[in-house]
């Protein structure tokens, strides 16, 4: 599952370059020194790493909630039908239904701070910037959200959050030493039409898992905590 979110964020970022591509032309690097230059970028993947790793942490105690109610299996299930739903139904009809609409109060406030970060050019502020931008809404964020909350552990939904967000890391530092990259690079056409197929696969091995074939790492068999109910009184 882990290397299935690495490779989500790889594909992934291709598409969510569209929303963190102008936050990364901003960001106030010191091109003189590649060094600090450097510095900076990093802290800027660090701040978003760590919202990701908070959102699977968050996510992560809400599927923890729902496992002991016995509802992980069936949870993963839902999720694998969910994303490759996400894919197959048209735009238009998901179009009419905005999940981002309940916390658009919440994303303005997050704008309104990345803007007042991106006008200073201390070291704190690209750490910052990256981190209010990890919350910021993304199609490919929220799949991979949905991964971490079929997990049903804290710990390993905030790691696969974190290896979503290594995955895009590759993409968004040449965006960032590269501005035109995107508009000279043919292969861009070609990853977006893998990214769908790469989310159905995804999808499809959550579904596997929720049934519990006992195929080991891909579908493992429940494991059902058996207690007495033989008591001895004395």
């Amino acid at each position: 599952m882990v290397i299935s979110a690495f490779i989500l964020g790889l594909l992934g970022s291709f598409h969510c370059i569209g929303m963190c591509g102008p936050i990364a032309f901003m960001l106030p690097l010191d091109h003189k020194n590649k060094l600090k230059k450097l510095f900076q970028v990093s802290l800027y993947h660090t701040g978003r790493l760590l919202a990701y790793s908070i959102l699977g942490v968050f996510f992560g105690l809400i599927g923890k909630s729902l496992y002991l109610f016995g509802m992980q299996q069936i949870l993963s299930i839902i999720i694998g039908i969910f994303m490759i739903m996400m894919v197959l139904v048209p735009k238009q009809i998901l179009n009419t239904y905005n999940f981002s609409k309940p916390i658009y109060k919440v994303i303005s406030n997050i704008k309104n701070a990345l803007g007042k970060e991106l006008r200073k050019k201390t070291s704190d502020t690209f750490l910052t910037i990256g981190f209010l931008n990890g919350f910021l809404p993304c199609g490919l964020v929220y799949m991979a959200i949905f991964g971490a909350l079929a997990l049903g552990n804290s710990i390993e939904s905030s790691i696969y959050m974190l290896f979503f967000g290594i995955g895009t890391i590759p993409l968004m530092t040449t965006v960032v030493y590269t501005s035109n990259f995107l508009s000279r690079n043919n292969i861009r056409p070609h990853i977006q039409k893998i990214i769908p197929v790469c989310i159905i696969i995804i999808g499809l091995l959550f579904i596997l898992r929720g049934m519990g074939l006992g195929i080991p790492y891909i579908s493992p068999k429940p494991i059902i905590e058996i207690v007495s109910t033989n008591y001895n009184c004395h």
